[in-house]
């Protein structure tokens, strides 16, 4: 790994106004992995029109939560966009087939078996499901922090698991003091 390397791991990417990509335009990504390697992280602003009883529904599982009706399933990125990514946080009760640890207070599940929970109403406190995920090769990332198409800034589970969608891109951009409207809608280097 180079010296000047620094992962983003458990951070929040945050799009800048010039990023018109269709895909990344308007975003804030939860990074779950940077390494030498790459980089995969979860867009966690932005829904995919599919609700959590419609995809507990679609995969058979009997939805005994009866809360779930209007929570939204994300659309967490171009990759793999057939496979579900939940962003939760731990817990003491239950452990998952293929869960990963982030960070002391969020973790990525990957199996079917937190869906099964959660519909039973035995899955994490927090949580956040979304189809699909963001991914770098190596140094793509790296590249784009330099072509000033993101800003990046620690992660805060307030952001990621409670404020309503519509207000965490501004909100992370607040955690750097930065409002995004006053920011030029063109790249530039100083």
């Amino acid at each position: 790994m180079p010296m000047s390397f620094t992962s983003l791991r458990d951070h929040f990417l945050i799009s800048m106004p010039h990023l018109l990509d269709d895909t990344f335009a308007q975003t804030v990504i939860y990074m779950c992995d940077h390494s030498e390697y790459g980089a995969m992280g979860i867009v966690v602003n932005r829904p995919s029109g599919i609700r959590m009883c419609d995809l507990l529904n679609h995969l058979e599982l009997d939805n005994q939560t009866g809360l779930e009706s209007e929570r939204p399933v994300f659309n967490g990125g171009p990759m793999r966009d057939d496979r579900g990514f939940v962003l939760h946080t731990p817990s003491s009760r239950h452990t998952w087939l293929s869960s990963h640890a982030i960070s002391d207070d969020i973790c990525l599940t990957t199996s079917v078996d937190i869906l099964e929970a959660i519909a039973r109403n035995h899955g994490p406190e927090t949580f956040l499901v979304a189809l699909g995920h963001a991914g770098w090769g190596p140094e793509q990332l790296e590249q784009e922090m330099r072509d000033n198409l993101w800003l990046s800034c620690p992660a805060n589970s307030d952001i990621l698991f409670h404020l309503p969608l519509e207000d965490r891109l501004q909100a992370a951009a607040a955690t750097l003091g930065i409002n995004l409207n006053l920011l030029p809608a063109h790249a530039g280097h100083a």
